[in-house]
Order: structure tokens, then C-alpha cells, then sequence
């Protein structure tokens, strides 16, 4: 267990105090449930949180007078089992630009930090789980290192005694159990779902986003349906009334989760870890996550010709997938040409080494340390270059850090298969040197 923990956190985590404690020690410890939360002193919401994860942390520990890195407490003899709730630990990684301002914030904290020094540490952790708003809370398995819930803020919400520890993911099928609803007061059970494709649909009629989108949803679901496919979609709703909800869903021809069975609500953004809307997850008629952008999808594939959407190692840049620059590192192949044959041939050159990364991270249930685009030349691509301050040379082969505000650009005359994977191969074991955007 250590071996992860170290590998993930580094030697040395901090207290609230300023003491040092030595990573390896929380595997001694029995630690089984790992806690990132992700934040800043800046934040109220994450100052809010801190107040409430304190009180959540010292209930499921029990031990929190012993402060953290604490073992078990007196007269529990050396070879005690702790309590499965005590098992959790928690690790603050801060976003934070001032030490000062950081060590009044991390001072009171009941649990441990990474130290201040560990800027590029943080930063890895930040682009590895894909965190996009703070405050976050993700929770691990601390021997396989896997994410158990991507959403800790509901479980905190939903669970405050920690009935449900560890909090693991459940099936689909298992968390969508329950009546379904059609906007005419129809009712289905969620059986019905069975042997179809699912899409489900994170949205609210407050978010002018989540309404473009449900226009542009709704002629797709009628296409899908159309064309003889087994295809439901389910209305997660986030809007703040009932009212509200009805007056939505009266636009959308599927089915939703009831606005009264807010249980179930947050069970499904639990599971998917939803951190914005408007969101939607494609699922298999097994239950088993397609693609986390049906959103994406949806708007490049107005003809729904490639529905159910699996996702493809490299993408073509365009307006609707760029949002997805800012979720961590992209390499990003920059061609000098409209003519689509110049980008299908740069897709063709790069998706070898983008398959072998997938590939490799999926085995270990990781997602891929970097997305694959090809940049053909528009306005938005135009925009790109200006904003990152790259040459207008082409072909240009670059990684692209928004979080980290960082480049490393290959400005070579000719790129080959060899040239992309060692470039890729670099990054990855961080011997290239960035530049700043």
C-alpha cells in the first residue's frame, strides 16, 4: 500500500501544525480510504466545506483529539484492529499561491496536506483525477489506488455518519432502481431500461447551456429512436424547484427521475462524480460507462451516424470539444491545411501512439494522462495559437497544459510516428522543460 501512497503524495505530508509525517506510516496505520480535497484559502465554498468536512471526519475517525497521522488510541494494545471508519484519511491539496495565507488556512485542519513546496506534486494530482472546480473531495482506495466516489461533497451531504463507508461505486442498474416518469404522468419502473442504450442527462432550466443543448438533444433522440435503436435518455434534474423541473421536462420526450426522489438524484451525480451541467453519460445495455461527453457528441454528430458515440483516441479540434483543453494535458497536432485529407492523415500518424497510451492506463482503470486532437486551420484554431502564443508554423506538434499554463512545443520540418511517441514518452516521464503560456 505504501508503495502507491508514496508514489501518489510523495514522502512527507504536513499537519495543520507544521509537523511532518512520513507517508509510509498511514499503510502501517490500516489506512484503506483516502481522501484528496481539493481547494483554496481563497474560497468561501471552501472554507464552508472545511467547517462541515472537519465535523464528518472527527465522527467517522473517532480519534480526532489524537490530531491526524494519529494511530489508535490509548490502551487499544499494538496489535488492535481500528474501526473501518477510522481507516479513512484525508489529504488537503491546495491551489493556493500564498504560503502565508495557505498556513492560515491548513492550521485548523484535522487532517493532513500536502506541503506548500509540493506545487508541481499538486499540480499532477489536480490534472490525474481532472478536477475543474473547487472545492473537490475524491475519495481512493489506498491500496489499489483506485476512485471509490468522485463526488465526496454529497457524501458528506447524504451520509454524515458514515452509514454507507467506504462509499463504493455501485451498478447502474442498482442505483436507478425506482419509478420513472414521462412528462405526461406516465410511470415506468426502471426495468424497462433493459437491453437499451442509456443516456443520462444531468441538466436544469436555470443553465442556458443545459437548455441549447436540450434542443439540440431532443432532434437527436428522435433520430436515434428512428432509426430502430434501442436508446432511453433519463432526466437527472439540478433545477431548484419542482416548478422549475416540471416546466423543463414538459420539453423532453424521455423519461426522468422523479424532482420529489432527491435520494436517487444524488445517488446517480455520486456515482458519476457530476462536477457541471449540463452533463450527459452514455451508457451500454449493460450499465458500463461509453463516454462521459455525450455532450460533445451530441453536438459534433448532429446526424447521429456514429451513435453510441465510443470514444475515438484522437480527436478533430473543433468549437464544441475544445472545452476539453482545459481538463488536463492535450497534445494537440497543429496541420497547415483546410483540406480534410491533411487532417485524417495527421489522425492516421498519431492514433497508434494515442491507442498505446489508452491502452496502458486503462489496465491499470486509469484514465489517460493526455487527450489526442489534430488542429486543422479556422478561427478557433486561430484563436488557439494566439492565446497559447504559439509560432505559425505547421506542422506543429505540441502538449498544451491550460492548468499549469504550460507548453512544450516540437517545432520540427517533418513529424513522424517516432518523433509524436518520444515527445509523448518525454512528457509523461516529465524530462521535457515547459514554457510558459
Amino acid at each position: 500500500m505504501s508503495g502507491f501512497l508514496e508514489e501518489l503524495l510523495g514522502e512527507k505530508l504536513v499537519t495543520g501544525g507544521g509537523e511532518e509525517v512520513d507517508v509510509h506510516s498511514l499503510g502501517a496505520r490500516g489506512i484503506s480510504l483516502l481522501g484528496l480535497y481539493f481547494g483554496c484559502s481563497l474560497s468561501a465554498p471552501c472554507a464552508q466545506l472545511s467547517a462541515s468536512l472537519a465535523a464528518f471526519y472527527g465522527r467517522l475517525r473517532g480519534d480526532a483529539a489524537a490530531g491526524p497521522g494519529a494511530g489508535p488510541g490509548p490502551g487499544a494494545g499494538a496489535a488492535a484492529e481500528p474501526e473501518p471508519r477510522s481507516r479513512l484519511e484525508i489529504v488537503f491539496v491546495s491551489s493556493d499561491q500564498d504560503q502565508r495565507q495557505w498556513q492560515d488556512f491548513v492550521r485548523d485542519m484535522p487532517w493532513l496536506a500536502l506541503p506548500y513546496k509540493e506545487k508541481h506534486r499538486k499540480l499532477k494530482l489536480w490534472n490525474k483525477y481532472r478536477i475543474s472546480n473547487i472545492p473537490s473531495l475524491i475519495f481512493l482506495d489506498a491500496t489499489t489506488g483506485k476512485v471509490v466516489c468522485r463526488n465526496g461533497l454529497l457524501v458528506i451531504r447524504d451520509d454524515p455518519e458514515g452509514l454507507e463507508f467506504p462509499w463504493g461505486p455501485k451498478p447502474f442498474r442498482e442505483v436507478i432502481a425506482g419509478p420513472l416518469l414521462r412528462n405526461n404522468g406516465q410511470s415506468l419502473e426502471s426495468s424497462s431500461l433493459e437491453g437499451s442504450h442509456v443516456g443520462v442527462y444531468f441538466s436544469a432550466h436555470w443553465c442556458p447551456p443545459c437548455r441549447s443543448l436540450t434542443r439540440v438533444l431532443v432532434e437527436s433522440y428522435r433520430k436515434i429512436k428512428e432509426a430502430g435503436q434501442k436508446f432511453e435518455i433519463i432526466f437527472v434534474s439540478a433545477d431548484r424547484s419542482e416548478e422549475s423541473f416540471k416546466q423543463y421536462f414538459s420539453e423532453m420526450p424521455w423519461l426522468a427521475v422523479p424532482y420529489t426522489d432527491e435520494a436517487r438524484r444524488s445517488r446517480l451525480n455520486r456515482l458519476y462524480g457530476i462536477q457541471g451541467i449540463p452533463t450527459l453519460i452514455v451508457l451500454d445495455p449493460q450499465g458500463e460507462v461509453i463516454t462521459r461527453q455525450g455532450r460533445v457528441e451530441v453536438l459534433n454528430d448532429e446526424d447521429c451516424r456514429e451513435f453510441p458515440w465510443h470514444p475515438k483516441p484522437v480527436l478533430e479540434l473543433s468549437d464544441s470539444n475544445a472545452v476539453q483543453l482545459n481538463e488536463g494535458p492535450c497534445l494537440v497536432l497543429f496541420v497547415d491545411s483546410e483540406d480534410d485529407g491533411e487532417s485524417e492523415a495527421a489522425k492516421q500518424l498519431i492514433q497508434p501512439i494515442a491507442e498505446k497510451v489508452i491502452a496502458k492506463y486503462k489496465a491499470k482503470e486509469e484514465e489517460a494522462p493526455l487527450l489526442f486532437f489534430v488542429a486543422g486551420e479556422d478561427d478557433m484554431t486561430d484563436s488557439l495559437r494566439d492565446y497559447t502564443n504559439l509560432p505559425e508554423a505547421a506542422p506543429l506538434l505540441t502538449i498544451l497544459d491550460m492548468s499549469a499554463r504550460a507548453k512544450y512545443v516540437m517545432d520540427v520540418e517533418e513529424i513522424t510516428p517516432a518523433i509524436v511517441e518520444a515527445f509523448v514518452n518525454d512528457f509523461l516521464a516529465e524530462k521535457l522543460k515547459p514554457e510558459p503560456i
